[in-house]
């Protein structure tokens, strides 16, 4: 992979790396508890349930890279922007805008990753 300087050329690089439907339910999954956690804290007064964002979050993720992608997570390289990008696609995804943005980053419908991508 080139390098690269910009969250706007890093963006369709994480969608590629996202190509399997599973895996972004994974990572939906994961910043969903994340959110859910992020807003039941101050309710409950149990800040120290913020030591489980991390756990919840990278779990679900590197899980979904590990057993359905079978690639690297882009955090390894790349963490803030992953974490952004993370957040990005989830809330496309929530809003129903995501499978444009697959499209315009050359994710095939189906979800293969062998296809010829930009």
């Amino acid at each position: 992979m080139k390098s690269i300087a910009r969250f706007q050329d890093f963006w369709p690089h994480y969608l590629r790396e996202h190509a399997r439907p599973g895996t972004r339910v994974m990572h939906y999954a994961g910043t969903s508890i994340i959110l859910l956690l992020l807003g039941a804290m101050p309710l409950a007064g149990r800040w120290w349930m913020g030591a489980a964002l991390p756990v919840v979050g990278y779990g679900f993720a590197w899980t979904g890279h590990g057993l359905i992608e079978r690639n690297r997570p882009a955090t390894l390289r790349h963490p803030l922007w992953s974490l952004r990008a993370d957040f990005l696609m989830w809330y496309r995804f929530m809003t129903g805008h995501l499978a444009e943005e697959l499209d315009r980053a050359g994710v095939p419908r189906d979800g293969t990753v062998n296809a010829v991508m930009p």
